[in-house]
């Protein structure tokens, strides 16, 4: 692990994105609220919320942090038969926090995957990306 001992403390923040590509039965079920495994949306979003608080457990040399905020949010897009999730991660810390951004999304993909299977196995996980962070040595900095 990095020693960031010398760093000082920032408020910190980042973002992430990331989607799942659905089946439309998969989409139109999810959408009504209607797999069989339940809310769809709501067990990813907690989901989501969990594994970003887990990062330094599972990412070998990420630093465990002290986060102060994580939300996660999901987004039905209609057109593209697709769940968008956005989580943006916060912490007054040493380092910063676009690893658990990350791993917030990717697990709520993970999970919407999880709980449609049974009715959509080609279903796509893709665009996992940071796309805004704060603070620290670096700075601002937000994709194009």
């Amino acid at each position: 692990m990095v020693d960031v001992s010398s760093k000082h403390i920032t408020t910190r923040t980042a973002t992430a994105r990331g989607r799942i590509l659905l089946s439309a039965l998969a989409f139109k079920l999810v959408s009504e609220n209607a797999i069989a495994k339940g809310d769809v949306l709501t067990v990813a979003q907690i989901a989501g919320i969990g594994a970003a608080k887990q990062t330094g457990m599972l990412i070998p040399l990420c630093h465990p942090l002290p986060l102060s905020g994580i939300k996660v949010e999901l987004m039905l897009d209609k057109k593209a038969s697709a769940v968008d999730v956005e989580a943006t991660v916060s912490c007054s810390g040493q380092t910063g926090v676009e690893m658990e951004a990350l791993v917030a999304v990717s697990v709520a993909c993970c999970t919407v995957f999880d709980m449609c299977k049974a009715v959509d196995k080609g279903m796509r996980i893709t665009d996992l990306r940071v796309v805004r962070k704060s603070g620290g040595k670096s700075g601002d900095w937000t994709a194009e």
